[in-house]
């Protein structure tokens, strides 16, 4: 994802003078083309995520369009009050890019594990909380991102992410159905989808159940309105997979829709994420899900347990 982040932008800055590029000390190569085309639009700002974002903030305030791109945890947690303050009070249009969500440092330990930063930047007003499940949705989010008022936050995943996502049509704060099914409803936010898929194969072949598989692409604004038409529609469990803590993701979110909107008692949400715990016991992203449940195996046991 990060690459096609970074040609996504290469191609954005030629289409406009006003696209210019902030980076925390990171992925510096990655950005030769980026740079050979538009030399004065990127700034290494070194190990200073929180006067970077108020560097990018400032520069929005007068005119530019600036994306800010370092990993997840130095460019949310970092700089938690300049995005307060210099972004979203002031409505500033700058699009925040943490890389290398989730576990996807995983070896790397916490300071380098990311389950907070949707819910930490959920909960600023003006603020939209995007978190795609490949390179498409990711490269449909930039371009629209670049039309619109205000501060976006968009965490992707590191590198090797399958595409998932192929339709014409994707929208900030709009679902795709990647597949359509029965019995369950799994909603999915970022490139975690993709183990949700899986899944899906090991439910027909082995209970030949077919779920209905979700990329939500946006915890906010969440599409409040495709929710709605599930509410109808049968299903006994609603599952949410994320990438990030049970608590105050995606999950939570969900929630707080079915609380609010008196959803049918018969509907029962679990929400599959990581719980309210450091991990200590470290491996590769693969290993480390595995171990809290969240790989293609743990998903089907949990799934089949429900049936």
């Amino acid at each position: 994802m990060r690459n096609a982040f970074a040609s996504e932008l290469t191609k954005l800055a030629k289409e406009r003078e006003d696209i210019c590029l902030l980076s925390g000390d990171i992925g510096n190569r990655m950005f030769d083309n980026f740079k050979e085309n538009a030399p004065n639009r990127f700034i290494n700002c070194g190990i200073a995520e929180a006067n970077m974002m108020s560097m990018a903030a400032g520069m929005a305030l007068s005119g530019l369009r600036p994306f800010v791109y370092t990993i997840t945890p130095f460019t949310t947690t970092r700089c938690l009050e300049q995005i307060k303050i210099g972004l979203a009070y002031h409505n500033a249009p700058v699009v925040i890019v943490g890389t290398g969500s989730g576990l996807s440092y995983s070896e790397l330990g916490p300071t380098h594990h990311s389950f907070e930063d949707m819910a930490i930047l959920n909960c600023l007003p003006g603020i939209k909380v995007l978190a795609p499940c490949d390179q498409n949705e990711l490269k449909a989010f930039m371009r629209e991102a670049i039309t619109l008022d205000g501060p976006i936050y968009i965490r992707i995943g590191k590198k090797g992410e399958p595409i998932l996502n192929t339709h014409q049509q994707i929208k900030i704060g709009k679902v795709t159905e990647l597949m359509n099914g029965n019995q369950f409803l799994i909603l999915c936010l970022g490139p975690i989808t993709s183990e949700a898929i899986e899944t899906s194969n090991k439910l027909k072949e082995i209970l030949g159940l077919k779920p209905t598989i979700v990329s939500m692409g946006s915890l906010k604004p969440l599409d409040e309105k495709f929710l709605m038409t599930q509410l109808s529609k049968g299903y006994k469990y609603w599952i949410t997979l994320e990438e990030h803590s049970v608590i105050g993701g995606l999950g939570s979110t969900v929630a707080d829709f079915l609380q609010k909107n008196n959803s049918p008692k018969s509907i029962k949400l679990i929400k599959l994420g990581i719980p309210d715990e450091f991990i200590h016991k470290l491996g590769n992203q693969k290993f480390v899900r595995s171990q809290y449940g969240l790989d293609s195996e743990g998903i089907f046991d949990v799934l089949e347990k429900l049936c």
